[in-house]
């Protein structure tokens, strides 16, 4: 449905040149959403997509196990949108305190994603709402490392700043002057609260992320932490119990067309075109969660029956195999301090799974060597590929 302009232009001077720069009009849209039959039918299929999510997560044996390599998943998706250039691997290494094959500060812009997600979820269970303020604080330990450290963590900003283009004259796109930045934001934690009035959980996680890129609130992580905030809104609001949708997949496989629709959006009032987009990413995002869930299961059942036959080593290395469904990437020091076996049995435990073709060594030394379950990072690579 075409409305008019979903806010106005606030003309001010920057750099010596007139800036127009877009205040957006406070949520819900109005002339309200224009629910068809084919949208309310998309948004059921999105919500019964991830109730199977959700309850798949609940029949995992270790649902721990799988949560730690989706979040991972999600953050190195999201941080390559940005242009991060990094994998699994090296985050994986970096948490070993292994280098990387990457510059240190891709890494560290993943390892804040994850640290702020776990953050966030960690204060919502302590009963903390979600807030502007937790929003803040998840943005100060996005930024706490590597690029981004000058631009005011966990503040928001106090000047202009854009998208696209050298500077604000010839941006492609300039979200609200700084003084206005408080009260849209304001704005939109009322919305996020049901107020004016009550909005079903996926429409508003839609309408949010999109609004408050929009307001891009921040000097930098913007991106980020807006998409963060879609794991957070489902988990918050009790969908999802654990936060295993990676829905940057989508964005990130779609990257143009989800740039071009912000900016439609914003600018035709066309709700309804970005919703459709939105139920689409998270329909494939959830479906391909759930795929790779039931392909990480049918591995470890097949590894599983493969170490039975070892008989009187076997109850070592399946401690070992669980632990490396935990980590995929791991030293002989991690796997003795996490199954408390002696180091002599971690060795032997690792030989055998070597055997097998089950794991790998991945660095060729003969000391602090790193051992991979290539088969399981495999699976969860899958759609992190570099462009």
């Amino acid at each position: 449905m075409q409305r008019e302009l979903q806010g106005y232009f606030s003309v001010n001077t920057e750099g010596g040149e007139a800036v127009r720069a877009f205040v957006p009009t406070p949520l819900p849209p109005n002339p309200p959403i224009v629910e068809s039959p084919e949208l309310r039918e998309k948004f059921d299929t999105a919500l019964a997509t991830l109730g199977r999510l959700d309850s798949i997560s609940v029949l995992l044996p270790n649902p721990s196990l799988f949560v730690y390599m989706y979040v991972r998943k999600e953050a190195l998706l999201s941080s390559m949108i940005e242009g991060t250039q990094s994998s699994l691997s090296d985050l994986l290494c970096v948490e070993l305190d292994q280098p990387a094959s990457v510059p240190l500060d891709d890494v560290k812009e993943v390892c804040n994603y994850v640290t702020a997600l776990d953050y966030g979820i960690r204060r919502l269970a302590e009963g903390f709402p979600l807030s502007l303020r937790l929003l803040k604080e998840m943005h100060q330990i996005l930024l706490l490392t590597g690029r981004g450290t000058e631009k005011r963590p966990g503040e928001f900003r106090i000047s202009q700043n854009w998208i696209g283009g050298t500077r604000p004259g010839n941006a492609v796109f300039v979200p609200p002057p700084p003084d206005m930045v408080i009260e849209c934001m304001g704005k939109l934690e009322l919305f996020l609260h049901n107020q004016p009035e009550k909005t079903p959980i996926l429409v508003k996680m839609a309408l949010t992320h999109l609004q408050f890129e929009t307001i891009h609130p921040f000097l930098d992580g913007n991106g980020r932490l807006g998409r963060l905030m879609i794991p957070l809104l489902l988990h918050s609001e009790k969908v999802l119990k654990e936060p295993i949708l990676y829905i940057s997949y989508y964005f990130k496989a779609h990257r143009q067309r989800y740039y071009n629709l912000l900016n439609e959006t914003r600018f035709t009032g066309n709700w309804e075109i970005w919703l459709d987009f939105f139920a689409d990413a998270v329909i494939e995002s959830a479906n391909q969660a759930i795929d790779t869930a039931n392909r990480l299961l049918k591995m470890a059942e097949h590894d599983r029956k493969r170490i039975n036959q070892l008989k009187r080593i076997s109850g070592s290395v399946h401690l070992i195999h669980q632990a490396m469904m935990e980590r995929p990437l791991v030293t002989q020091k991690w796997l003795h301090a996490r199954t408390q076996l002696s180091p002599m049995t971690v060795d032997k435990s690792i030989t055998e799974l070597e055997k097998l073709g089950i794991i790998k060594e991945i660095t060729g030394r003969k000391r602090n060597r790193i051992y991979s379950y290539t088969d399981y990072i495999q699976i969860l690579d899958e759609g992190t590929e570099l462009p």
